[in-house]
């Protein structure tokens, strides 16, 4: 881009600009982006946190052209070309993207104005985040409304995930999540704000339905997946869904259990923490897992599989072998997961429309799609 370049005109094209995963600069404060922003958007704001905060305060003491002159005393001199420089790296690295701002109004314009004085022109989503949020929301909405959904259901540890990722038209709620579902099911990196979680399943939906996909199918999730919420609409539809339930061995899922929550929860800790620190960081998350649930297992029974826990640990990370995972884990789909899941089978039996093993399971969810 240079001060020649053509400049394209601002936009409230929200559909084009999520379906086609544009460039986003988020020009909010870091406190506004940290709560939830767009899955392409990036924050280089116009002021930081304790800068708008001045600000508002000012706004409210001596009004808005106060405010104003406030806000260009904070940002200039090389404050404010840094802050330009980085939009303008920015904007020609992606030529294609947007910037915006809360409402669409005096930060990304005085941003916009900047970037132009520099030689380069930018355009800004008209409306802003809080246009782009209302969008998104209706999204979820409106699928809600007008598409078909199936649910997958089955024990904890019959590997409804590895059901999701065989469909082409499942909808991954805990990948959005970063959350396996469970009380065990918290990763080694952190789960997105409950914006952000909301903001990329509509973006995933809307994908989707213009791809053509008006059924999809979920698993059966809870409210909660981890401390992200389902939208309420979503999840008051998903108690009346049709229901496929997935069947497997206590052996199966025992050895998926160690695997997804074991293995490969300790390799990602290692992966993010190191080879030292790693271990010893997901031994503690998974002790802490346990111990988050130690109500509905009563103190005897938590007690009795710490003790087992403990020793698997120890053995793990002194030689690598887990094999002593596999006791706990038994004792605790036996004791705790098992009985809560049949009592929920059973209320929800008459909603049941297949049950099979994986492969089966697989089959009929992709044969509903083609005959429906």
């Amino acid at each position: 881009m240079s001060k020649h370049a053509p400049s394209r005109p601002d936009s409230a094209d929200y559909r084009e600009i999520f379906l086609h995963d544009l460039p986003l600069i988020d020009t909010r404060a870091p406190v506004e982006f940290s709560k939830g922003s767009f899955p392409t958007a990036v924050n280089l704001p116009l002021m930081t946190d304790i800068e708008r905060q001045k600000v508002g305060t000012c706004y409210k003491q001596r009004g808005q052209q106060a405010a104003i002159e406030l806000g260009h005393t904070l940002v200039s001199g090389e404050t404010k070309l840094a802050r330009v420089e980085a939009w303008a790296e920015f904007a020609r690295a992606h030529p294609d993207g947007y910037l915006f701002c809360f409402r669409g109004g005096l930060r990304s314009q005085i941003s916009q104005q900047w970037l132009r004085e520099a030689g380069v022109p930018y355009p800004r989503i008209q409306g802003g985040y809080k246009a782009m949020r209302t969008f998104l929301i209706e999204e979820i909405e409106s699928a809600v409304r007008d598409c078909a959904f199936t649910l997958v259901g089955g024990m904890t540890g019959t590997g409804k995930t590895e059901v999701l990722a065989q469909l082409a038209n499942a909808v991954d709620l805990e990948g959005h999540a970063n959350h396996r579902g469970s009380s065990f099911g918290k990763r080694a990196t952190p789960q997105p704000s409950q914006i952000a979680f909301e903001n990329a399943l509509a973006i995933d939906l809307l994908k989707r339905r213009a791809a053509g996909q008006q059924h999809f199918v979920l698993e059966d999730e809870s409210r909660l997946i981890g401390r992200c919420s389902v939208p309420l609409s979503l999840h008051q539809g998903m108690r009346g869904y049709p229901l496929v339930w997935l069947d497997d061995s206590v052996e199966g899922r025992v050895e998926r259990i160690l695997k997804d929550y074991v293995v490969d929860l300790c390799a990602e800790y290692v992966e993010q923490h190191g080879a030292e620190q790693g271990p010893q960081m997901f031994a503690k998350a998974l002790r802490q897992n346990l111990a988050n649930i130690v109500k509905r297992l009563g103190g005897e029974r938590y007690g009795e599989l710490d003790n087992i826990m403990q020793e698997a640990l120890q053995r793990q990370l002194a030689d690598g072998d887990v094999d002593r995972h596999r006791d706990w884990i038994r004792k605790l789909l036996n004791d705790y997961y098992d009985p809560m899941y049949d009592y929920q089978l059973e209320q929800k039996a008459g909603r049941i429309i297949f049950r099979g093993n994986q492969r089966e399971v697989v089959e009929y969810l992709r044969a509903q799609v083609v005959s429906g």
